[in-house]
């Protein structure tokens, strides 16, 4: 069984005042700023433009970018970017570039509009695109930048500022689009990806475990780029792990498959229900921002108590029976105050649960070939509930609210299982560092 290391409370804190793990606040923002425009706060504009909520639910397979982004993290590993590359450095070049991309999508997304499908579906594709590849850059930024003790408080850094993007994403984008346009509100978030280029051009490179082979375009040079960059890798994990190997991964397939399933319609399903947008903003986005980040720093610490598993445990159950009090909101009026206590424990819980998953991929990945191995988790994480997510909208048309949260709750029965399972069993061979 794991063991977490004894420290004081203050010891614990003072973790948090590092620069590089303030950095992380920063470059968690860039990370998270993208996410919600390509999904819950796209779809309230496409709910107001009057698409269908099939097509709506659809939308969401915009997302699967995420969840494929492992095909090309060897590239990014791997692959100088001329002029960039030696001027900031492998990692920090290829988030500068993903960065740029962003903000064109973004832009485009604000000039076509759900008048245009077809050019705001290809816009919001650039935009995943562009933010998957950097986040596994950030990722592998994050992993190679901090000593393994305190990955804890970089995942917490991340998670905080990715929660911040969240919100200006979630309830700014919302309030920009209630006073002024949904044109004015996705340039303004376009804007806001300067954040994260200042903060990549202030930072250090950090010093990587393995010099990566060079792509060179002749059969053997591709050979041994290949075996090197891209099976090197996954040979590496399913060694190291042994027989676990198969189990983790499909643990971290089912570990948010409930609670990514449910979000597509989560704007949707508080318009139909009578929420205002300024109500989405103020409660499901700001207000739950606040929750998010007290379940976010909630679990860092237990973390540090207790080791990764049990807090693991307890984030898979909230974020699977959250969603019956989804459900329950769905039978009731429009209250303010019974959306309080829904937003509540959905955004402690899910803040909770990601810090403590984020924790276990970083734990799970083996330096060497950092950007690699975590897309690979961070992919299969994302990749079935974005998939099932596609349907969401055809269960609610044809069933109703209620059921569909009831069949998301239902969801998450596989990661609570699992997690007891890989919990009694002998903690995970440690990458070698």
């Amino acid at each position: 069984m794991e063991t977490a290391e004894k420290i004081s409370w203050r010891e614990t804190l003072l973790i948090y005042t590092q620069p590089r793990v303030i950095a992380m606040a920063f470059l968690g923002f860039s990370g998270g700023l993208p996410f919600l425009l390509v999904f819950s706060t796209l779809t309230a504009w496409l709910t107001e433009g009057n698409v269908s909520r099939s097509t709506i639910g659809f939308f969401a397979w915009v997302g699967i970018t995420y969840s494929i982004k492992v095909l090309w993290a060897p590239v990014v590993d791997s692959l100088k970017l001329p002029i960039l590359t030696a001027l900031l450095g492998q990692r920090r070049s290829w988030i500068l570039l993903a960065q740029s991309g962003i903000a064109a999508g973004l832009c485009l997304m604000a000039f076509t509009g759900p008048a245009q499908l077809l050019a705001l579906s290809l816009a919001a594709l650039l935009v995943a695109f562009s933010s998957a590849t950097q986040d596994v850059a950030i990722d592998a930024y994050r992993i190679e930048a901090a000593v393994p003790a305190h990955q804890g408080a970089m995942s917490a850094s991340y998670v905080f500022g990715y929660r911040v993007a969240l919100l200006a994403a979630g309830a700014g984008a919302l309030y920009l689009a209630e006073f002024l346009s949904w044109r004015l509100s996705y340039l303004f978030m376009a804007s806001l990806v300067l954040v994260g280029v200042v903060t990549i051009l202030l930072v250090e490179e950090p010093v990587r475990d393995r010099v990566s082979r060079e792509i060179t375009l002749t059969g053997a040079g591709l050979a041994a780029w290949f075996a090197d960059a891209v099976t090197g890798p996954f040979r590496e994990f399913f060694v190291r792990q042994g027989r676990l190997a198969l189990v983790i991964l499909v643990f971290i397939a089912v570990f948010r498959l409930s609670d990514i399933a449910m979000g597509i319609m989560a704007n949707p399903f508080y318009l139909d229900m009578g929420y205002s947008k300024t109500d989405i903003a103020n409660v499901a986005k700001l207000f739950g921002f606040f929750m998010s980040i007290a379940g976010s720093f909630i679990c860092g610490a237990l973390v540090v108590k207790w080791g990764i598993m049990r807090p693991l445990l307890v984030g898979a159950v909230a974020v699977a029976s959250t969603n019956l009090l989804f459900a329950g909101l769905s039978l009731l009026q429009p209250e303010i105050s019974y959306l309080v206590i829904v937003i509540s424990a959905d955004n402690i819980s899910g803040g909770f649960a990601a810090t403590a998953f984020i924790a276990y991929l970083s734990s799970l990945t083996n330096r060497a070939y950092t950007a690699t191995q975590y897309a690979l988790f961070s992919s299969l994480m994302t990749l079935p509930g974005k998939f099932v997510s596609g349907f969401s909208g055809i269960v609610v048309e044809n069933f109703g609210y209620f059921e569909f949260f009831i069949v998301a709750a239902l969801l998450g029965l596989p990661a609570i299982l699992l997690v007891r399972w890989l919990g009694r069993q002998t903690t995970p061979a440690s990458p070698s560092v």
